[in-house]
């Protein structure tokens, strides 16, 4: 995973207003299970060979069980019709078990899956690497995939499994607290940490500073519906979701 530096908050309006008129050149494309070439899963390749985290393949696509299970949803972002990012995430309840987290910290979160809980586990972040230097935001614009998803279905927490040396960023933006320890995932080579945003006591308080967060139902129906198994880009409605709330607080 990656994540850049969260705006002060002398700038936090700012910086929020800018990221509403840079998702007017931003679209959202669900990635088809079916296609297993993907230019994302070649995007998580590059990403982590240049950090060289993961092993050489001939393939040059990098995939997991996990892209296979039926809680799975996983995306690609685009800047002005370029794949800028990509984002993977499980649904994951008490029905639907089964996600990357629950593989590495099953002691930690069945418990909260045995008393009914459920929660968002997203991941396989990775970014082009020029994209990344050309929009230091690429974060926000990435994880607002999470942010919506946790909109879009009825959980409690959203988990995050996070690398050292971006906890701050988690901490800051989404109030995330340490879940549990540093461990290893999989193939990848460093470790990470697991960290827990409360959904419903952080969302007003996100949404408020980081309003780019913001979406419409239409959107998110566009995005996580059932049958949606094609890859129509969807646009993004943060600016007119932000008037609906705007005018909610007035009215």
């Amino acid at each position: 995973m990656s994540a850049g530096k969260p705006a002060d908050n002398g700038t936090s309006s700012r910086f929020a207003n800018t990221l509403i008129d840079l998702l007017d050149q931003v679209h959202y494309r669900r990635v088809s299970v079916d296609e297993q070439f993907d230019p994302v899963y070649r995007l998580r390749y590059e990403a982590y060979r240049r950090e060289d985290f993961i092993p050489v393949n001939s393939q040059q696509v990098t995939r997991d069980q996990f892209d296979e299970l039926p809680n799975c949803y996983c995306f690609g972002v685009y800047i002005g019709g370029r794949l800028a990012s990509s984002l993977r995430f499980h649904v994951v309840t008490p029905e639907q078990p089964h996600s990357p987290c629950m593989s590495v910290w099953p002691d930690v979160l069945q418990p909260l899956l045995d008393n009914g809980k459920s929660f968002i586990d997203p991941g396989r972040f990775t970014t082009d690497f020029e994209l990344s230097l050309a929009y230091p935001a690429l974060p926000y614009l990435t994880l607002r995939i999470a942010a919506m998803a946790c909109e879009h279905f009825p959980v409690r927490y959203c988990m995050s499994a996070v690398r050292p040396e971006h906890t701050a960023f988690y901490r800051r933006v989404f109030n995330a607290r340490p879940l549990g320890d540093e461990r290893t995932y999989a193939d990848l080579a460093f470790p990470m940490q697991l960290f827990a945003a409360d959904v419903p006591v952080i969302r007003d308080r996100v949404m408020d500073r980081y309003p780019f967060f913001l979406s419409l139902p239409e959107e998110r129906a566009a995005l996580f519906g059932s049958s949606r198994t094609d890859v129509v880009a969807i646009a993004p409605s943060a600016r007119q979701a932000q008037r609906l709330e705007l005018m909610e607080k007035v009215g």
